[in-house]
């Protein structure tokens, strides 16, 4: 998972690099006023997504494989946590039930 994003976050700095240097040499256009940094940023945001959503697909797939695994192991955790709990208090409600008689 951490590879996953530390891949996603070098294409997009990659990007970024790329659009600040057509932006400040005059190929790409520049934002209006003080928004030439935001609107670097933006572009590169824009231009990263599908590149990585192409490039990264093995590695998304993997990810999420991992975090599929994560939740299943959490789900059983919690459903063996309330077997105990139900456990405990159907003793605890047998236990109860015994002394009153």
């Amino acid at each position: 998972m951490l590879r996953y994003t530390l891949m996603r976050l070098g294409i997009f700095v990659g990007c970024l690099v790329v659009v600040w240097g057509l932006v400040y040499s005059g190929i790409a256009p520049r934002g209006l006023g003080d928004s030439n940094y935001m609107w670097v940023v933006l572009l590169a945001l824009v231009i990263s997504a599908p590149i990585s959503f192409v490039v990264l697909r093995g590695a998304r797939d993997r990810a999420s494989e991992q975090v599929v695994a994560r939740v299943d192991r959490a789900r059983a955790n919690l459903e063996r946590n309330r077997a105990q709990e139900d456990a405990a208090v159907d003793e605890a409600a047998t236990g109860t039930a015994s002394r009153a008689s």
